[in-house]
C-alpha cells in the first residue's frame, strides 16, 4: 500500500493501490456521463408512471395516461370500419352482377376479397390461387366444376363442397375398380386423354375406350367430355387436370376416384366478406357473367 499522492501528469490523486508499478488513480466520473445516467433514471421512472408497466399474470399497471397499443389498435380498427361502413352497405345492397360494373365498388370489393382470400383460402388454393395438382383446384383459369358465374361462386363459398352444410354441393364419382376390368379401365383412360387432343378427330371414335366411355362415363361428363356444371362433373376435353393428365393418373382416378372437400364459409364469414370473395375469385380469370 503506497502513500496517497497526486499524479503529476493528470492531476487526480491516487487511491494508494499499486500493482507492478501501476498506480490506481481516483479519476472522477465525467459530468456528461453522470448527467446522462441521471436523465435515464428520470426517464425510466417517468415512463413507468405514465405508461403500462409492472405486468402480472392477470393484469398490469395501466399508467396515468391509460394508453396501450391494444387500445390504439382497437381505435384504428373501429375508425377503419366506420370509413368502410358505407361501402360495405353498398356491397350488400348491390346485386352481385352489378358490383363489377361500378369501378369504385369493384375496387373496394376486390381489395376486401383479396385480403379475405389470403387469410382464409390461400392455405389450400395458394396465394396466387393457382391451386395444386392432385389436391386443390386452380381458380385463375376458365375451368369451373360448378360454374363460373359470380352467383355460382358465391354459392360454392357459402355452402362448400361435400361439407357439413345441408345445402352443400355434392357430386360423387363411382369407383370402377372391380366393375370394369383393368383392360377396360386402361382403354377408357386412353380415350379420356385423347379428348384433350384436338388433332385426333374422327380416329378417336375407333379407339377401344370410346364405347366404354359412352356406356359408363358420358351420362355425367357428356358425350364429348364437356362435363356437367349443374352437378359438378369436370370437363375432360381440355388440358386442365386436377388429378393429373397422364394415363396412369386417369387410371387411378377411374379405379378409385379422389374427391376433395371444401368447408362451408357461411357462419364463419359475414355476407359482405363472402360477396367480396366471390367478386375477387370471379375476377381472377375465366369468370362468367
Amino acid at each position: 500500500m503506497s502513500i496517497h499522492e497526486r499524479n503529476q501528469l493528470t492531476g487526480p490523486a491516487t487511491t494508494g493501490h499499486e500493482w507492478d508499478g501501476i498506480k490506481e488513480l481516483r479519476t472522477p466520473i465525467p459530468n456528461w456521463w453522470l448527467i446522462t445516467f441521471i436523465i435515464t433514471w428520470v426517464f425510466a421512472i417517468g415512463y413507468l408512471v405514465l405508461y403500462p408497466s409492472f405486468a402480472t399474470t392477470k393484469s398490469f399497471a395501466p399508467g396515468f395516461l391509460e394508453w396501450s397499443s391494444k387500445q390504439e389498435l382497437n381505435e384504428a380498427t373501429q375508425q377503419a370500419r366506420e370509413l368502410q361502413a358505407n361501402w360495405r352497405k353498398q356491397i350488400v345492397a348491390t346485386p352481385l352482377e352489378e358490383i363489377e360494373a361500378n369501378d369504385e365498388l369493384r375496387r373496394f370489393a376486390i381489395a376486401g376479397g383479396q385480403a379475405a382470400f389470403n387469410e382464409n383460402c390461400a392455405a389450400c388454393h395458394g396465394v396466387g390461387a393457382g391451386g395444386q395438382i392432385g389436391q386443390f383446384p386452380s381458380l385463375n383459369d376458365d375451368d369451373w366444376l360448378w360454374g363460373g358465374k359470380i352467383s355460382e361462386i358465391r354459392t360454392t363459398i357459402r355452402h362448400g363442397i361435400r361439407s357439413a352444410d345441408e345445402d352443400t354441393r355434392v357430386s360423387e364419382m363411382p369407383a370402377f375398380g372391380g366393375v370394369l376390368s383393368a383392360e377396360d379401365i386402361a382403354a377408357a383412360a386412353n380415350y379420356v386423354l385423347s379428348l384433350s387432343d384436338r388433332g385426333r378427330g374422327a380416329t378417336r371414335e375407333s379407339m377401344p375406350g370410346a364405347a366404354i366411355f359412352a356406356d359408363n362415363c358420358s351420362s355425367c361428363h357428356g358425350a364429348g367430355g364437356d362435363g356437367g356444371r349443374e352437378f359438378g362433373a369436370p370437363r375432360l376435353n381440355d388440358a386442365i387436370w386436377l388429378y393429373g393428365g397422364t394415363v396412369d393418373a386417369i387410371i387411378n382416378q377411374i379405379t378409385q376416384p379422389k374427391m376433395g372437400q371444401m368447408p362451408t364459409w357461411e357462419g364463419r364469414l359475414d355476407d359482405v366478406t363472402i360477396r367480396m370473395l366471390a367478386v375477387y375469385v370471379h375476377t381472377l380469370g375465366g369468370g362468367e357473367m
